[in-house]
């Protein structure tokens, strides 16, 4: 997610599904995927790659990284990436880093499940051509679509997926991003809004998760209930999902959008807005997804960064030399 606008826009309700409205009209022309974002021409990128350290040795026997493909968040787009896929490049020569060129700025509040479509009919390419596999980089918002992207993709060949200050276990709070959208309602009257059928075509409503109204959401979100409960599709999703080779879960304590900020490793508030741990989930007890056996296998990784606001994550090359660089190779 990114801030787009200095300035809240106070957009009522009836203008947000007008631009949905006008984004499903045009989003066709949208089916394209992103090369590789490092073009040159930025300044600051240039003198922050002068400071980094040069590549690893490679061994004799060097085999080539594996494609990283990057998924932007909400109001995000290519741009916002050049940096983290510079950083992958110079520490990672050759690596083929792809910021998918898709449902960018406003078109990302399209609904959820036809941005996955969309994703993967662009994605599909990428992964076919690598034979040794790919790993997916995926920030806010996008971390979900990946993650759906991994359910719903029976033969994919992610090896790492890194979800980078993602709300994996759903969004709750007063943000900015919520006043920019829904700025006559606060956090407990969202619900209203966004559990219909008219909210469901906005992606955030998709996975707005009132801890005050979980029957309401588990009746209708088509989305985020969808992926984190129970249903006859589930059992496939789960064998899907364990092709992973590892999960790696990102985020910290400033981060200022993501709310709660542990939903970023599948913590999430219970009716009392008193934070739940990813283990002591429901859906990590029962192994709905695979995530227990995940953990089990060693295959989850959590990585904790306190200072680092939501829109930085992305560029902050601590946060990259320290949980996602070794997860690249």
């Amino acid at each position: 997610m990114v801030s787009l606008f200095r300035k809240p826009l106070h957009l009522g309700i009836s203008v947000i599904f007008l631009m949905i409205d006008t984004v499903n009209k045009r989003s066709r022309s949208f089916i394209s995927c992103g090369t590789s974002v490092l073009l040159g021409g930025d300044d600051k990128i240039a003198s922050t790659l002068l400071l980094l350290p040069e590549s690893r040795t490679q061994p004799e026997a060097f085999k080539p990284y594996k494609p990283v493909i990057i998924v932007h968040g909400l109001f995000d787009g290519p741009r916002q990436f050049k940096t983290l896929s510079a950083y992958i490049t110079k520490v990672h020569p050759g690596t083929e880093v792809t910021v998918v060129d898709l449902y960018n700025n406003l078109y990302s509040l399209e609904p959820m499940w036809r941005q996955v479509w969309g994703f993967r009919r662009a994605i599909d390419p990428i992964m076919q051509k690598a034979t040794d596999g790919v790993h997916f980089l995926c920030f806010s918002q996008g971390g979900l679509v990946c993650r759906a992207l991994l359910y719903t993709i029976p033969d994919h060949n992610v090896h790492s997926f890194i979800a980078l200050s993602s709300p994996q276990a759903g969004q709750y709070g007063d943000t900015s991003y919520l006043r920019w959208l829904f700025p006559e309602h606060v956090k407990k009257t969202v619900f209203r809004i966004c559990y219909n059928r008219y909210g469901q075509k906005v992606s955030i409503c998709d996975y707005w998760n009132d801890p005050h109204h979980r029957e309401l959401y588990l009746q209708r979100s088509t989305f985020l209930a969808f992926m984190n409960e129970p249903h006859s599709l589930m059992k496939v999703w789960r064998r899907n999902f364990l092709r992973i080779r590892k999960l790696v879960l990102i985020g910290g304590p400033d981060d200022g959008v993501i709310t709660p900020w542990q939903s970023s490793h599948f913590g999430f508030y219970n009716s009392n807005e008193t934070i739940i741990g990813m283990r002591n989930q429901e859906y990590y007890i029962q192994d709905t997804f695979g995530l227990k056996t995940l953990d089990a296998r060693g295959d989850v990784s959590v990585c904790v960064h306190a200072g680092v606001r939501h829109t930085s994550w992305h560029s902050n090359y601590t946060v990259f030399s320290s949980c996602i660089e070794k997860w690249l190779t």
